[in-house]
């Protein structure tokens, strides 16, 4: 895989988080339903190992929500694309 298709992939990526994550269900997902229909969130809530720098995709200092909601969406693919890049160069430097 060149450059150019990894900057292409990216390039997809950034516009698909950036649009599409606003339109995300605000409805909660199966294990926050189970959770929540068994009385044991609370619980899941309480004692959190790491505090979320984007709790709940909401950008600390924006009003508007799907505004927050879509920049948390485009920081979130940036940085696990840094991790996977970083980690893919390293990996390779290895083998070589």
């Amino acid at each position: 895989m060149n450059r150019k298709d990894i900057v292409m992939g990216l390039i997809i990526a950034v516009i698909v988080a950036f649009f599409l994550s606003p339109l995300a269900s605000s409805w909660p997902d199966g294990l926050e339903k189970v959770a929540r229909d068994h009385g044991f969130m609370v619980k899941g809530e309480q004692g959190s190992v790491f505090k979320s720098p984007i709790p709940d995709y909401i950008f600390p200092g924006l009003k508007n929500e799907k505004m927050a909601t879509a920049i948390s969406g485009l920081l979130g693919t940036l940085v696990i694309f840094g991790i996977g890049y970083g980690l893919a160069s390293l990996l390779k430097k290895n083998k070589d």
